[in-house]
């Protein structure tokens, strides 16, 4: 079996986007930085994104059984330091709007995808929630990047 930290180093070298998934679950709002987000089929639209089973809002993602997917504007790594804490009040008066369906939307981002939860499978420490994308929003923007372990932009 390969070394932990090999694998995380090898890992790194792939550039990735950074979103932050949110949900809300009986009048609680939850939310976490996602950089394991893909697009899974066009027929019928789904994405996936792989959370930690000891990540606070993994639970809630479940119980909610939706969930929104932000895509992170090259300004925005401030969210995405924000909702990868595991304290602190993550949902900044004056950043999000509620969904019709319920869902947290952050303001500023370059994409918002609203999903249903279609499955959920085992992945090792992680579960990879499979979502039904219902609806989605573009507003355009440069993205933010994460790569060998941190931010950048594109050149």
């Amino acid at each position: 079996m390969i070394d932990e930290s090999l694998f995380r180093q090898t890992m790194s070298h792939f550039a990735s986007g950074v979103t932050v998934v949110t949900t809300a679950h009986e009048g609680r709002l939850a939310g976490l930085t996602v950089s394991s987000f893909a697009s899974l089929s066009l027929h019928p639209p789904l994405v996936l994104i792989c959370i930690d089973h000891a990540a606070a809002s993994h639970d809630v993602i479940a119980a909610a059984g939706q969930f929104a997917v932000n895509i992170l504007a090259e300004d925005q790594e401030y969210l995405s330091r924000r909702f990868a804490m595991h304290d602190g009040e993550k949902f900044a008066p004056h950043s999000y709007t509620i969904s019709p369906r319920g869902l947290p939307l952050l303001y500023g981002v370059i994409a918002q995808i609203e999903c249903r939860l279609h499955s959920a499978l085992p992945g090792g420490d992680h579960t990879i929630f499979v979502g039904e994308v219902v609806d989605a929003r573009v507003f355009g923007g440069r993205p933010l990047l994460y790569y060998r372990s941190g931010y950048h932009q594109l050149g």
